[in-house]
């Protein structure tokens, strides 16, 4: 499809066309780029493409700071101006709420933008892989390439291949140091890099974590257990990197990538970090979850606390509490808070974090939330002032929602990393609550996602 005009910005990152009765999704496009469209999938009412050449730039179009822009699957946004991107997440919230939600809404105030747009996570994984993902400049040369192994992310879609990553801007340093140092170290000395097809090699995944009191935590994750090159590669991380507070290992001989199954060894210092937030110290360990835009997430949480209006004298339920962030951060504003999560770890972590602060008006239950929070659970422990629901992207379970209604707490906060299931809930909830407040957050700049919390009151 020729010359056609890119008119707005849609979900996932992608922008839309319109051709003819179709909607055409194009991804790394913005609003007034004129463009050629290869389309690569089709349906009835929508096709998705890829722009194969630019008859004319967006005025409102910047360059991409990333030299791995187009094909690293994270930043989609950037080359969007940063006003532009929070325009249209205020824009998607507003949607969201009004297309999938049909209630009644107050004024929406305007997003709270992050102040910091780069280095600004406080998370990343790297995957190593012995297939390194061809640029189709190499592709086409026609050489022979050997080196194939890669220290880096996964090609969206794509979950044996993997592009190598040379600076990644969305975690401030020592980060990159550290990834090349640990990735030239296994070249030099001859370590096997995973492959993901064939579950063989000994390097499989490296997770850095950092916080703002300035600790790092890096944890390297082998597949095969070799301890001689594990003591070897460690040895040279301790020595190289004299600032990493928690270094740690597993060994993960499973199908997939994940830990939280798996045993964790300190080879040197703490086998944890610490987050801080207006005094508060929060126990962060390998396995624990945190929100990854640390600043930012005490913005969120202030929006909560706020909208919670909290007097002293309230008993607060934590939905999804995780490590129990939330719950101790209203706790010195409130009678109880009890706090629910489904992770058993997690609920260990909020006991620990409520102890390191001296909280004592915490009690924290690990649990499927539909199963446990239930009328019983209300008659034992007595009915919210407020609830604070922080789910994750799929929204509340049904279930969930009909036993909120019936404790009928005088306040719902509800916190969502996905407004379109939160919209759905609001549908749920309206029966007997009406939105009285709304305010959108960006945590992830450069990406579609935006927070957004919703205060709901009781109907009188």
């Amino acid at each position: 499809m020729e010359q056609i005009a890119i008119t707005g910005i849609a979900a996932e990152g992608k922008a839309i066309a319109k051709y003819n009765d179709w909607v055409v999704f194009v991804p790394f496009v913005v609003p007034g780029d004129v463009v050629d469209i290869q389309l690569t999938r089709r349906k009835n009412s929508y096709a998705e493409g890829r722009a194969v050449h630019f008859h004319k730039y967006s005025e409102v179009r910047t360059e991409p700071f990333c030299e791995h822009y187009g094909t690293c699957g994270g930043c989609k946004w950037q080359i969007l101006p940063y006003p532009e991107q929070i325009r249209y997440k205020q824009q998607q919230v507003t949607d969201n709420l009004t297309r999938i939600g049909k209630v009644e809404l107050p004024p929406i105030a305007p997003i709270i933008g992050s102040k910091k747009t780069e280095f600004y996570r406080n998370k990343l994984e790297y995957t190593f892989s012995n297939r390194r993902w061809m640029t189709q400049e190499e592709l086409q040369s026609g050489e022979t390439f050997d080196d194939m192994n890669v220290l880096g992310f996964h090609i969206p879609n794509m979950f044996d291949k993997v592009m190598d990553i040379k600076q990644c801007r969305l975690q401030a340093d020592p980060s990159n140091a550290i990834r090349l140092e640990i990735k030239n170290f296994c070249l030099k000395n001859g370590f096997s890099f995973f492959d993901l097809r064939n579950s063989s090699g000994l390097m499989r995944n490296i997770i850095i974590r950092t916080s703002t009191t300035g600790e790092i935590m890096l944890i390297v994750v082998f597949f095969e257990n070799d301890m001689e090159k594990i003591t070897a590669l460690m040895q040279h991380l301790a020595d190289k990197f004299p600032a990493i507070t928690s270094l740690l290992y597993c060994i993960n001989q499973k199908a997939n990538d994940t830990i939280t199954d798996q045993e964790i060894l300190v080879f040197k210092g703490n086998a944890h970090i610490f987050e801080e937030m207006e005094g508060l110290k929060f126990k962060i360990g390998p396995k624990s979850f945190y929100q990854t835009n640390s600043e930012q997430a005490y913005e969120l949480y202030k929006v909560a606390r706020d909208f919670a209006g909290l007097t002293g004298e309230e008993l607060v339920y934590d939905l999804y509490t995780g490590t129990g962030t939330i719950a101790n951060f209203v706790a010195r504003r409130c009678k109880q808070v009890i706090g629910i999560e489904y992770v058993t770890e997690a609920i260990e972590d909020a006991k620990v974090n409520a102890s390191l602060n001296g909280i004592d008006n915490t009690l924290f239950f690990a649990g499927d939330m539909k199963d446990l929070l239930n009328t019983q659970f209300i008659a034992e422990y007595g009915r919210p002032d407020v609830i604070i629901s922080d789910p994750p992207r799929a929204g509340m379970h049904d279930d969930v929602l009909d036993t909120i209604l019936f404790a009928e707490p005088q306040k719902i906060v509800y916190v969502s990393c996905n407004p379109a299931t939160q919209a759905r809930d609001l549908s749920r909830l309206d029966v007997k609550y009406k939105v009285t407040r709304v305010q959108p957050v960006d945590m992830f700049p450069h990406t579609q996602h935006v927070e957004n919390v919703v205060l709901l009151e009781l109907k009188v």
